[in-house]
């Protein structure tokens, strides 16, 4: 299976997505994008149910890839976790910047690709316990609380339209009470 053709029907996918929603666009309308017929289609999906389980795959595992290498860098806790939560607002605010519809890809309760949208969570909260374990947190709170903590803050801020304005300020102060130091603000 050639991957920059599977590359092409998940980005036919993702334009069907943005102007139909999953549950309207069909098989023929992700051909129609592409330019391709149906079963062209067919060579690199199964179904459209598969089509946009993969879609979701690929734009959860490039926000994952931006918040493992935010963990990963050499600097400041603070700004290592800020990282980290800024690709998950990141990915919620492109998608639904794109189309209402494309916020289908982010619901956890979705038959089809909820699994993704969960697992991508976890792998989160997993990457805040192991910064939030190295930093160190502050009155009792344990790093697994400190991580679902940042998160809850992610999730509050997903549905502001001024998001991504407000995520600086926002995981300062809430970074300066978890840590038990100031932060600097960006």
């Amino acid at each position: 299976m050639g991957t920059d053709r599977l590359g092409e029907v998940l980005d036919a996918t993702y334009d069907c997505l943005t102007r139909y929603g999953v549950r309207r666009t069909t098989m023929d309308d992700i051909a129609t994008t592409m330019g391709v017929s149906r079963s062209a289609v067919y060579q690199y999906v199964r179904s459209k149910d598969d089509a946009f389980r993969q879609l979701a795959h690929r734009l959860h595992t490039r926000a994952l890839e931006r918040a493992q290498a935010a963990a990963a860098e050499d600097a400041p806790y603070a700004d290592r976790i800020r990282g980290v939560l800024a690709a998950k607002l990141d990915l919620v605010l492109q998608l639904a910047g794109d189309s209402p519809h494309a916020a289908e890809l982010l619901d956890e309760k979705a038959r089809v690709f909820g699994g993704i949208c969960t697992a991508f969570t976890a792998d989160l909260r997993r990457l805040l316990i192991g910064l939030f374990t190295e930093a160190g947190t502050v009155g009792g709170i344990e790093p697994g609380e400190a991580a679902d903590i940042a998160i809850a803050l992610v999730i509050g801020l997903e549905s502001e339209g001024s998001g991504s304005l407000l995520l600086g300020p926002a995981s300062d102060a809430l970074l300066s009470g978890l840590l038990g130091a100031p932060v600097a603000t960006r």
